[in-house]
């Protein structure tokens, strides 16, 4: 097209060889100054392997999670996605080495509703996770399992409910951590059912799973990959599922919603989040390529094992499931009086 525009131009004005190259410079230069993003050919992304920052030891639900999608997203790419563990201090180790790294797509931190949590938890935290990131795509999906020990009284959330109403104060609600997504669906569980209920924080899945088995505790909030033993074994019995639908792995199991409680929805999730001033062009590639492989039959029947959908989306929805879940926690983390660690 420049061609074609220099030679008319030279036949109409210029009779000279030095005019009729100037004249082509100048729409050139105009021409490519003119051209749309598109046009402009961008960087070959990736063009080495990516770094994938999980935010828990290596073995975990989440880790392995990431550890199936990764493995797809690198056949996608043509790139290797090598997932790095990075525990800690609740998932503020790994945010602030992602926060710090070069913003040019190979340096990539798997975030969630941890994160959201962490901003409503601690009194102050090292990076904004909505300011010092940008958002890609949601991965995966976890809803809690609400679990009473085979046998008990207690066969379904209106069982709960009216056995708190009952005794106020004497049903025990089996938790790990305080601030945890068990611990804290727990309390907004109590909140919006308005029942009087002791909630007993373990240390780990395991001491709450004994807890339960030997009586200690009534009922139990936990995920399905800490539960399936003991439900494949028939030693506890889940009562409901906190997701807005019932779960793919157990579909027998009812939502709280379905048990009557309009106003309780707990839904565990990962995404990929980078640096803030990553360029649009890898965040382009990122969300593409994790939407063509979180659909693969295989990935989705493994991760169905595991307790766990795995599901794309935009950015912008991430962004809103960010943004929704630190307003959630903050006022359930508020209304506990749990305190605000250092």
């Amino acid at each position: 097209m420049i061609r074609d525009i220099c030679v008319a131009v030279s036949r109409f004005s210029c009779h000279r060889h030095w005019c009729a190259g100037i004249a082509c410079f100048l729409l050139a230069v105009f021409a490519i100054g003119n051209a749309p993003v598109s046009a402009v050919a961008q960087p070959n992304y990736p063009e080495r392997p990516i770094q994938l920052i999980v935010p828990y030891g290596a073995g975990g639900v989440a880790d392995v999670g990431m550890r199936l999608m990764a493995e797809k997203l690198s056949i996608r790419l043509k790139q290797q996605v090598v997932v790095e563990n990075r525990p800690g201090a609740g998932g503020i180790v790994a945010a602030k080495a992602a926060a710090t790294a070069a913003p040019d797509g190979y340096t990539v931190l798997m975030t969630g509703n941890n994160n959201a949590i962490s901003v409503a938890l601690f009194k102050s935290l090292p990076y904004d996770i909505l300011k010092d990131f940008r958002s890609t795509s949601t991965i995966s999906f976890f809803d809690l399992l609400i679990l009473t020990k085979t046998g008990s009284p207690l066969k379904s959330i209106k069982d709960v409910i009216a056995a708190a109403k009952q005794r106020p104060g004497k049903l025990n609600v089996g938790t790990i951590n305080p601030g945890s997504t068990q611990n804290l669906a727990a309390e907004l569980f109590r909140n919006v059912t308005g029942i009087q209920v002791t909630i007993v924080p373990f240390r780990t899945s395991a001491d709450m799973a004994t807890g339960l088995l030997r009586g200690d505790i009534d009922v139990a909030f936990e995920f399905y990959a800490a539960a399936h033993g003991l439900i494949d074994d028939k030693k506890v019995v889940a009562i409901a599922s906190t997701g807005p639908k019932r779960s793919a792995y157990l579909p027998d199991v009812p939502t709280v919603q379905e048990g009557g409680i309009k106003d309780f929805e707990v839904l565990s999730w990962n995404g990929l989040s980078v640096p803030a001033a990553t360029p649009q062009y890898v965040i382009d590639t990122l969300v593409k390529g994790l939407n063509d492989v979180l659909p693969d039959p295989e990935l989705q029947a493994k991760a169905k094992k595991l307790g766990m959908e795995m599901r794309g989306g935009t950015p912008a929805e991430m962004d809103k499931r960010m943004k929704d879940d630190i307003a959630k926690w903050s006022a359930v983390i508020e209304k506990a009086g749990i305190p605000k660690r250092e």
